[in-house]
């Protein structure tokens, strides 16, 4: 497992219009060292609350060192992912949400593994707690005070990105109605994104379809010959009688 997989990563919220203010930077042009520098310029008194005011210089690293290693610089194996999803930010913004949430979730899998815990426990009722879905974590993450610590700051993050509201009890959350996805482009980049997450890099169409990190969103329909047809990166293989399973191409595939 690569060290991409085990890492948690995320030790403060993040934010959508941070998200958004990196991507507007590289796609502006801009250089590693001078997005860096504008985003330490950019955060210095924004608060993960949407608040203004002083923050620490080592939260505030903490959250350029997020943003950075999300757009500007991912690892390797996400180079050819993040230029598809900054390609398709640039020509179809009003779907940022699901752009960013991809990209989010393949660069910090614990992000993807939060969306995945919570979106269950939303399958089986109307709310979920914060302590729920942290139970569910250390089944995979170990019973460390980190996990509860950063799930924490991910799920707020999830209010802040409007996908999820606080309920009227402390610590308690509720879905938003769910963002369509109908470009068969975005729903393949989805796709893609949670194939980054795992280290075998492969999934089951079926069930990526409805997965439960997509929360957020309602994906469409896609068959397996179209995805074989339109992907580069994606290889579909049939198994059993009617089952497909998507996979990373082996070239690409290095956690």
């Amino acid at each position: 497992m690569g060290k991409r997989h085990q890492a948690i990563g995320i030790k403060q919220v993040i934010r959508y219009e941070w998200m958004q203010k990196a991507a507007d930077l590289l796609l502006a042009g801009l250089g590693t060292q001078a997005i860096r520098q504008e985003l330490h310029d950019y955060l210095t008194d924004r608060k993960g609350s949407g608040s203004r005011g002083d923050r620490s210089e080592q939260t505030r690293r903490w959250v350029v060192a997020n943003l950075m290693n999300i757009w500007v610089s991912p690892a390797p194996e996400l180079v050819a992912f993040r230029d598809s999803a900054l390609a398709f930010l640039r020509t179809h913004p009003s779907v940022g949400l699901a752009v960013h949430w991809g990209m989010i979730a393949a660069v910090y899998p614990f992000w993807f593994n939060v969306a995945r815990q919570t979106g269950r426990l939303l399958t089986l009722q109307d709310q979920v707690t914060q302590a729920q879905i942290v139970h569910r974590l250390k089944e995979q993450y170990g019973d460390r005070s980190t996990v509860s610590r950063y799930a924490r700051y991910v799920i707020r993050s999830f209010v802040a990105w409007g996908v999820l509201k606080d309920a009227e009890a402390k610590g308690c959350y509720e879905k938003l109605v769910p963002m369509n996805l109908a470009d068969h482009s975005l729903v393949m980049l989805m796709f893609e994104a949670v194939l980054h997450t795992t280290p075998e890099g492969q999934g089951v169409l079926s069930l990526l379809l409805n997965h439960p990190a997509f929360f957020p969103f309602h994906l469409s329909v896609m068959t397996g010959a179209s995805i074989a047809q339109h992907s580069d990166r994606i290889e579909v293989v049939r198994y059993g009688l009617d089952d497909e399973m998507l996979k990373m191409r082996t070239a690409l595939r290095h956690g």
